[in-house]
């Protein structure tokens, strides 16, 4: 009999019996101990055991494979220095590698480069082209760069470089490269870019998903995983898999995955991965818990930066904001999007951010009542709903896609143009990669943020952020700042020489942008 059973007949049960029985009840809705130890030849009783790598027979293994192009090698310093300068690198490190310029100065593989050719890839971006170089030296890694930046490609190359040179799998062996995404959008994305270099066997594993096929995968034997933490844990903890073979290790949004709770989950599938590996951490922002889990578990690392280090956005993204009262935003929405159908008649994908699931699904239907094409995901959306309406806003052009954070990272659509924060983040920090779905690949976008003087304790850092980005500020952002306590400069308008903007964003907002 069940505890509700026993519950709701009345049958007296201790408290200790009840609490066994409800964390039994718990543990089996989750799936996390489902048929354990039952027809599973791996079984490992739910219990992941930290190994003592002092005792355990570790096979060396190769990490640096870079032997610098003869033009990188020529390269005077001063013009390095230039390259650098240019293009926002800054470093911190010993016996760093300089900069590639070029695809061909990467002395990648053959069935590499036929890839990066037929992508149609014009010329490196700059964490690629100073990233490639760090980790194909076999260097401990971190890179922080805005989103959009091509950092995936910054350590997918290397992984394939790095598990060519390992030795081949065996039967029962885990994967050589493990890579760690917080959500099951950046993990599936990450995995089509892998797909599209077709030399190693890879697959991804995320919650929400049947397990089955996955474990397949798994058991079959791949050189790249790409997970999220909790799912891996369960097949890491059923015995589906392990990490003796993983030498290779990126966490990628890292900070998002520390601000989603990752981290004792990051931790326990660390310690199932041999010391000497190497570790690539990648993160859109550098906070002191960024900071911290990179010295602890990366030893000599070399830190790669793109940028300011201070909290900033792309650049090549106008930032609108309107402060405004809460019961004004649903008429303020639907005159922006009118005003955004006006101003691009040709059609331009939107994405609008909200805070919570009932209100996606309310807004959506708004929305379609006005006579927009509008669809939406949130994390109740089965895996089968999201992929639907993923290809839905993918296909087409003048699709308003409404989310809430599962939309934020991940998503890496070229022609959003604009995006639209209905509900203020919670962080300034989600509010940089909430833009930075738009403005990708160099391509220009226009973002918009109905602020409310609830959300004005994050008023300092948002002026800092507009500020860093040479964004008009709003007067009003400022007066809600100084009445938060905040110490803010008077300067209202930020810096710089601004010009009108043409057919960027609807006319009646007379926005400037600088130059």
């Amino acid at each position: 009999m069940t505890y509700g059973a026993s519950y709701h007949t009345g049958n007296y049960r201790s408290t200790k019996e009840r609490g066994s029985l409800y964390r039994n009840n718990i543990n089996n809705r989750n799936g996390r101990f489902e048929n354990r130890g039952k027809n599973n030849t791996h079984n490992t009783n739910g219990i992941l055991k930290k190994p003592n790598w002092n005792f355990e027979n570790l096979k060396p293994f190769k990490k640096d494979f870079y032997i610098p192009h003869p033009n990188v090698q020529a390269r005077h310093p001063q013009e390095i220095d230039m390259f650098r300068q240019e293009n926002q690198i800054t470093l911190k490190g010993e016996k760093i590698p300089n900069p590639i310029q070029h695809f061909e100065e990467g002395n990648f593989p053959d069935h590499v480069m036929q890839c990066i050719r037929k992508q149609g890839f014009s010329e490196p971006t700059a964490i690629q082209a100073q990233g490639w170089p760090i980790a194909m030296s076999g260097h401990n890694m971190v890179g922080i760069a805005q989103t959009g930046s091509g950092k995936t490609l910054g350590y997918i190359l290397p992984a394939i470089v790095h598990i060519s040179s390992q030795q081949p799998l065996n039967h029962g062996d885990g994967p050589i490269a493990l890579i760690l995404a917080p959500t099951r959008e950046l993990a599936q994305q990450i995995q089509k870019v892998t797909c599209s270099f077709g030399y190693v066997r890879s697959t991804c594993i995320f919650g929400g998903a049947p397990k089955g096929s996955q474990a397949r995968d798994l058991e079959q034997g791949v050189e790249i995983c790409i997970a999220t933490p909790g799912r891996l844990i369960d097949f890491l903890e059923r015995g589906t898999t392990n990490l003796r073979r993983c030498t290779y290790l990126v966490l990628d949004e890292a900070d998002r995955m520390l601000d989603m709770g990752f981290e004792p989950q990051i931790r326990k599938i660390i310690e199932q991965i041999r010391p000497d590996r190497q570790v690539l951490m990648w993160s859109a922002t550098w906070p002191k818990e960024v900071r911290n889990l990179a010295e602890e578990y990366l030893v000599d690392y070399t830190q790669l930066n793109i940028g300011s280090l201070t909290l900033s956005a792309n650049h090549n993204i106008l930032q609108i904001v309107d402060v405004c009262e809460e019961d004004e935003k649903q008429t303020k929405l639907q005159n922006l999007l009118q005003e955004i159908s006006n101003v691009s008649p040709d059609g331009g994908k939107t994405i609008i951010f909200v805070e919570t699931k009932k209100k996606v699904e309310s807004i959506t239907k708004t929305i379609r009542r006005y006579g927009w094409p509008a669809v939406c995901i949130h994390g109740d959306k089965s895996q089968l709903e999201r992929d639907f309406v993923l290809s839905e806003f993918r296909r087409n052009k003048d699709c308003i896609l409404v989310a809430t954070d599962v939309a934020a990272r991940g998503l890496d659509v070229d022609d959003v143009k604009y995006v639209i924060n209905f509900d203020y983040p919670n962080s300034s920090e989600d509010y940089i990669h909430r833009i930075g779905r738009t403005g990708r690949s160099n391509n220009s976008g226009t973002s918009y943020a109905f602020f409310t003087p609830q959300n004005g304790r994050q008023a300092k850092s948002l002026v800092n952020v507009l500020r860093e980005a040479k964004q008009i500020i709003n007067p009003k952002l400022m007066e809600l700042a100084d009445r938060n306590g905040n110490d803010i400069s008077r300067n209202r308008w930020g810096y710089g020489t601004y010009r009108k903007r043409e057919n960027v964003f609807p006319k009646t907002h007379k926005r400037f942008e600088v130059v």
